[in-house]
C-alpha cells in the first residue's frame, strides 16, 4: 500500500481554494471525484502459475516493475497469486500479464473484489532481542496463507502486515505472533482510517445500547458500528465527508431522553512513547532489584576477602569446607538469577523451541554455567573434609546485573531514534475553537471544542500564537503562518483570504478564520506520520548481511564457547601449560569454564541487529525534520549511491507558473475571440502551459471565472497538444508535431516566431483553426533561482545532470545552457523518459529522477530513486521515493548528502559491531593469556556485551546533528532559496 501524503498546491473549486492532498486528486474538468478517484491508480490480482520458491516471486516482481507504470508489486509464492497497483494512463492488465508469461510463467486475471482488497495492520511485538527474534516472527507471518506481505522492524519493536481478509484475519495474525512466543498487540488496521470509539456514560441495560447503535446507523455517513458493552464503548467507522465525531456525540446525547452522555474513548497506555517508557521503567526496576543482591555479592567475594577482620568472618566453615561467605554468595546471587533474570530463561525457551537461537540462549548457558558449577562447588564443599572449591556466583550475578543495565541503556536510546514520530504527532493542539456562522456567513458564536471533534467544513478560529488545528484554507483574516514543523523551512509564510494552511503549523502575528477540509486521519500531519512510521518499519537490503549472519551467529558462538572450554580443559589436564598460570583460587577446570564463560557472553548479535534500522529510524526522521519525506531504508541506500540525476524542467528546474509573454496571430482576428476559442480548448487539460493561456484569457475578459464556449471532441495527445471542436471549428493547439500529423502546414511567419522564442528559453505554442494556423503563443516558465548553483554543486559531487522534458528543442536546449546542463533529451514522451532512465542504468549509472508531473511517474517508478517536487502531482508524489515538501532543488543535494552521511553512519555501525565481535571474542576466550596473563572475567565479558549494543544505538544517535551542506547555507544567505 502506497503511503500517501501532503502534495503543498492548492485546487479552486465553486466554494474557493483548498489544500490539494494525495488523497483527493485533481481530474479534468467535467469529471467527478467518484469517477476520477478509480483512474488514478488501479489494482489487478493475477493468478501465476509455476511459481516454486521466493527465487520466482522475485522474478515476477522484476518482470512487473519494468513496465512504465507500476506503483507496487506484491507476490505471494505461497498463494500463487501477484497483485499489481499500476497507472492506467501508461499500462494495463494486458501488459502486466503479458510481462509475467515473458518471465516464464502462466498468468490469469482475477476478479478484484471486496472479497481479494489487501487490508494493513500494524502490530506492536514485545520480547524482541536481536536480529534473530525479528527474522524468526517475520518468517512465521510470511508463512501464513493470506498474507501478501510483513516487515518486522527490531528497532521499533513493530511489524507491518498486508493480508487477504477474506483468507486471514487481524486475530490469526496476532496469534501466529503470540505462538512464536513474544507478545503482540493490535496498532491499527487499514478500516480504522475514518474509526472513532466514543465512550458513553448512563448505559444501565442491553436496551439502551441498542437504542444508540440504532440511532447512530441511521445518521448519513456511518458505515459500520460496533458496540462493546462491558466497556460502554462503542466503535464506529464513517465518511468524513458526509459525518463526524460531534454528530455521534449529538445523536447519543438527545437518544432516550437525554440521559447519556458521549466523548471520545480515553487513550489506553498502548501508544509507542507510553509503551516505549514502560518498558524504561521495567529494565531501570529490573537492574536497581539486580543491584540489590549483586553488590552484596561483588562485595563478599571481591572485596571483604582482602579485610583482614571481615575476611575471617566469611572464611568461618557452616558444615564441613562450606563457608559463611559462600552460603551468603548463594542466597543473594538466586533471585537474581531465577527471578530477576526469568525474561532469560522465557526468551531462551521460546528462541530454541523454535530452532532459532538468540542473545538470551547465550545469556542463560553462560550464567546458568557459572551459577551451577557455583551450586556443584559449595554442595561438594559442604559433603567434604578437604574440597576447597571456587564458586561464582558473582560472575552470574554481575552478568545479569550488567546485561540489563545494559538493555536499559539500549532501550533508553532507541526511544531517542524515535523522537521525530513523537514530535510529529504531539504538533496538534489539544483544543480547538469553533466558530457558528448564520446564514450570510456571519459569525454568532464560538465554543473550545477538543481538536479531535474537528469536522469537515467547520470554521476554526486561529488566534496568534496558537498551532492550527486542521487543514484548511483562510476564509478570513491575514497572518503569518511558520510551516517550519512541517515543510522544514524556517521563514514565516505569509497567509491570507484563500491560501491554504496545514495542520499543526503556528500562527504568528494575526488572526484567522479558516474552513477544514481535511481532518482525522486525512490530515497533512497524520499522513506524514504514517509515511515515516512505513519508512522506518521498510528494511534497507544492506540490513540483509545482519539477517544471514543471524541464522549462524549464536550457534556459532556456542560452538567456539564449547570448543574454547574444552581447549583449555585438555590441555590444563595434559599439562600442555604451567601449573603458574592457573591463579591460586582456582584449578584448570574452572579456569577453562571461566573462559568458556566469557566467550559466550561477549558475543553481541544485538549490536548487528541494531546497526541498520536504528541509523534508518534517525535519518528518515532527520529527513521529515528538514522537508525531505524519504519512503524507507531503500531509498536511502539508493540514493546514496546516485551518479546521475535526470531533471524534467517545468516546476522542476523552472518555477512551474507559466506565463504568456507574447502572442502573434497570422490572420485578420480579434485578439479576445482568438484567446475565447484557445481558452475553450485548453481549459479541459492539466498542462501548466494550458493553465498559463487560459489564466491570461481571464485577464482579456476581466472576468474571475468567465463561461467558455463548449468544447467537444476533446482529445489531450501526450506530449504534442489539444485538440477539439469549439463553435463547429477545429480547434489545435500545441507543437509543430502535432501539427505535422494532422497535415497542417506551417508558415514561415510562425516558424521565425518559434525559433525567437526558443532563443529566448520561452515555449512556442501553435494554434490552428480549421487545419489553418492562425496564431503562435510565447509562454515563459522563469528558472528556479537555485537552479543554476544547484546544478554546479551536483557536479562538485561527481554526480551527472541530465534533463528530458517534452517541451522543443529550441526551448529545452535554451535552460539548459542557462543552468548549466550538457545533456539534454527535448520533444520526449512520458514511456520516452521511462525508456532514457533504462537506458542510464544499463550504461552503469545509478540514476535520481526528479519531476513534478503525471508524465514523469513512469520515469520515477523507473529510476534508481525517484524525488517528487512536494508542490507536484499526486501521482508524481506516490511513485516517488522521496519528496520535497518545499519544492526546492537544494532539497535534492541535501537527500543525497543525508543518505550518503546515514550510510556512512550504518557502515560504522557495522564496522564496530563486527569488529567488537571479532577482536572480542579471541581474547575473551584467552588469546592473551600466555604471552600477557591478560584474561577476561565473564562479568566483564557481559558489561562489554551490553555496552557495545549501546555504542551502536549511540553511534546512530549521532545522526540527530545532521547539518545539511555549508555550501546550500551560502545560497540562503544570498536571497537565492525559493518560498
Amino acid at each position: 500500500m502506497a503511503t500517501k501524503f501532503l502534495a503543498l498546491a492548492c485546487l479552486r473549486n465553486s466554494e474557493g481554494p483548498r489544500p490539494h492532498y494525495p488523497s483527493m486528486p485533481r481530474y479534468p474538468k467535467g469529471v467527478t471525484e467518484e469517477e476520477g478517484s478509480s483512474n488514478v491508480s488501479s489494482k489487478a490480482l493475477f493468478s501465476v502459475t509455476g511459481m516454486t520458491c521466493s527465487a520466482c516471486a522475485a522474478s515476477v516482481e522484476k518482470a512487473v516493475k519494468r513496465l512504465p507504470g507500476i506503483r507496487q508489486a506484491v507476490v505471494d509464492v505461497l498463494n500463487n497469486r501477484a497483485q499489481v497497483l499500476f497507472y492506467p494512463s501508461f499500462v494495463n492488465e494486458e501488459s502486466i500479464r503479458e510481462a509475467i508469461e515473458d518471465a516464464g510463467f502462466e498468468a490469469t486475471l482475477m476478479k478484484d473484489d471486496n472479497e481479494t482488497s489487501v487490508q494493513v495492520c500494524r502490530i506492536r511485538i514485545q520480547g524482541m532481542t536481536c536480529t534473530s527474534c525479528s527474522s524468526t516472527v517475520e518468517s512465521a507471518l510470511q508463512s501464513i496463507q493470506g498474507v501478501l506481505k510483513a516487515q518486522v522492524a527490531l528497532a521499533t519493536e513493530e511489524a507491518e502486515v498486508h493480508y487477504t481478509p477474506n483468507v486471514v484475519t487481524y486475530n490469526q495474525i496476532l496469534e501466529a505472533v503470540e505462538h512464536t512466543g513474544f507478545q503482540a498487540t493490535l496498532i491499527s488496521t487499514s478500516e480504522d482510517m475514518n474509526r472513532i470509539d466514543l465512550q458513553v456514560e448512563g448505559i444501565r441495560t442491553g436496551r439502551s445500547m441498542r437504542l444508540i447503535e440504532n440511532s447512530l446507523q441511521a445518521l448519513p455517513g456511518v458505515q459500520g458500528v460496533e458496540t462493546h458493552p462491558e466497556l460502554n464503548k462503542v466503535s464506529l467507522s464513517y465518511k468524513p465527508d458526509l459525518t463526524g465525531p460531534r454528530n455521534f456525540i449529538n445523536v447519543i446525547q438527545e437518544t432516550g431522553s437525554r440521559r447519556f452522555k458521549a466523548k471520545i474513548f480515553p487513550e489506553e497506555g498502548g501508544g509507542r512513547n507510553n509503551h516505549r517508557k514502560e518498558e524504561i521503567k521495567q529494565y531501570y526496576r529490573s537492574f536497581l532489584w539486580s543491584l540489590v543482591f549483586t553488590i552484596p555479592v561483588f562485595l563478599t567475594s571481591m572485596v571483604f576477602m582482602y579485610i583482614p577482620g571481615i575476611k575471617h568472618g566469611l572464611d568461618n566453615k557452616v558444615v564441613n569446607m562450606l563457608t559463611i561467605g559462600e552460603v551468603i554468595r548463594w542466597v543473594l546471587a538466586t533471585p537474581v538469577q531465577f527471578i530477576i533474570g526469568k525474561r532469560f530463561y522465557s526468551g531462551a525457551y521460546k528462541a530454541l523451541r523454535l530452532g532459532s537461537p538468540n542473545m538470551d540462549v547465550l545469556i542463560a548457558l553462560g550464567t546458568n554455567a557459572a551459577y551451577f558449577y557455583s551450586v556443584y562447588s559449595v554442595l561438594r564443599a559442604a559433603t567434604s573434609h578437604s574440597f576447597e572449591g571456587t564458586d561464582f556466583f558473582e560472575t552470574s550475578a554481575m552478568l545479569i546485573s550488567f546485561i540489563l543495565l545494559g538493555k536499559y541503556l539500549e532501550v533508553l536510546a532507541k526511544g531517542k531514534t524515535s523522537n521525530a514520530i513523537a514530535k510529529l504527532m504531539n504538533l496538534t493542539p489539544d483544543t480547538a475553537i469553533l466558530l457558528s456562522l448564520d446564514s450570510e456567513g456571519n459569525v454568532v458564536g464560538e465554543e473550545e471544542i477538543d481538536s479531535r471533534l474537528i469536522q469537515k467544513n467547520d470554521v476554526i478560529k486561529i488566534i496568534p500564537g496558537a498551532k492550527v488545528a486542521s487543514d484548511g484554507f483562510v476564509i478570513w483574516g491575514q497572518s503569518h503562518v511558520n510551516e517550519s514543523m512541517i515543510t522544514g523551512e524556517a521563514r514565516p509564510v505569509a497567509k491570507r483570504k484563500g491560501d491554504t494552511v496545514i495542520g499543526g503549523t503556528l500562527n504568528e502575528n494575526g488572526v484567522l478564520h479558516v474552513k477544514a477540509t481535511w481532518v482525522g486521519s486525512e490530515s497533512a500531519l497524520s499522513q506524514i506520520v504514517r509515511l515515516v512510521e512505513s519508512a522506518q518499519l521498510a528494511k534497507a537490503p544492506v540490513q540483509k548481511f545482519a539477517d544471514r549472519i543471524s541464522k549462524y551467529f549464536v550457534p556459532l558462538v556456542i560452538l567456539i564457547s564449547f570448543s574454547t572450554w574444552l581447549a583449555w580443559f585438555l590441555a590444563g589436564r595434559f599439562h600442555a601449560y604451567p601449573k603458574s598460570w592457573i591463579p591460586s583460587s582456582m584449578d584448570s577446570f574452572e579456569l577453562a569454564l571461566q573462559f568458556g564463560i566469557s566467550v559466550m557472553v561477549i558475543a553481541c548479535p544485538c549490536a548487528l541487529g541494531l546497526a541498520t534500522p536504528t541509523a534508518v529510524m534517525v535519518g528518515t526522521g532527520v529527513g521529515a525534520s528538514q522537508g525531505i519525506l524519504i519512503k524507507g531504508g531503500q531509498a536511502l541506500e539508493n540514493a546514496h549511491k546516485v551518479n546521475c540525476i535526470v531533471f524534467d524542467k517545468t516546476g522542476t528546474l523552472t518555477i512551474g507558473k507559466p506565463v504568456v509573454v507574447n502572442t502573434k496571430l497570422l490572420t485578420n482576428m480579434v485578439l479576445r475571440e482568438f484567446y475565447e476559442l484557445v481558452a475553450a480548448t485548453e481549459v479541459n487539460s492539466e498542462h501548466p502551459l494550458a493553465k498559463a493561456i487560459v489564466e491570461y484569457a481571464k485577464k482579456l475578459r476581466d472576468e474571475e471565472n468567465p463561461i467558455w464556449p463548449e468544447a467537444r471532441d476533446f482529445v489531450s495527445i501526450a506530449g504534442h497538444g489539444v485538440k477539439a471542436m469549439v463553435r463547429n471549428k477545429e480547434i489545435l493547439v500545441g507543437n509543430k508535431t502535432l501539427l505535422a500529423d494532422h497535415d497542417v502546414a506551417l508558415p514561415i511567419d510562425a516558424e521565425e516566431m518559434l525559433a525567437e522564442a526558443e532563443a529566448m528559453a520561452q515555449t512556442g505554442i501553435i494554434v490552428s483553426i480549421n487545419r489553418e494556423v492562425v496564431g503562435v503563443l510565447a509562454v515563459s516558465d522563469p528558472l528556479k533561482p537555485a537552479a543554476q548553483e544547484v546544478i554546479s554543486i551536483l557536479k562538485s559531487m561527481k554526480i551527472r545532470s541530465i534533463m528530458v522534458t517534452g517541451d522543443n528543442w529550441g526551448t529545452a536546449k535554451s535552460i539548459a545552457r542557462e543552468v548549466g546542463i550538457e545533456t539534454v533529451i527535448a520533444e520526449a514522451k512520458p514511456e520516452q523518459k521511462a525508456e532514457q532512465v533504462k537506458d542510464l542504468q544499463a550504461s552503469g549509472y545509478k540514476v535520481a529522477m526528479v519531476g513534478d508531473g503525471i508524465n514523469d511517474s513512469p520515469a520515477l517508478v523507473a529510476a534508481d530513486v525517484g524525488m517528487a517536487i512536494g508542490a507536484g502531482t499526486d501521482i508524481a508524489i506516490e511513485a516517488a521515493d522521496i519528496v520535497l515538501m518545499k519544492s526546492n532543488l537544494e532539497d535534492v543535494i541535501t537527500a543525497i548528502d543525508l543518505s550518503r552521511k546515514t550510510f556512512s553512519r550504518i557502515r560504522l555501525n557495522y564496522i564496530w559491531a563486527l569488529g567488537y565481535n571479532l577482536f572480542g571474542i579471541p581474547i575473551a576466550a584467552g588469546a592473551l593469556f600466555p604471552s600477557t596473563g591478560f584474561r577476561l572475567p565473564p562479568w566483564v565479558a557481559g558489561a562489554a556485551m551490553a555496552a557495545s549494543s549501546v555504542s551502536v544505538v549511540c553511534c546512530s544517535l549521532l545522526l540527530k546533528y545532521y547539518r545539511r551542506p555549508k555550501k546550500l547555507d551560502s545560497l540562503e544567505i544570498r536571497g537565492i532559496s525559493i518560498e
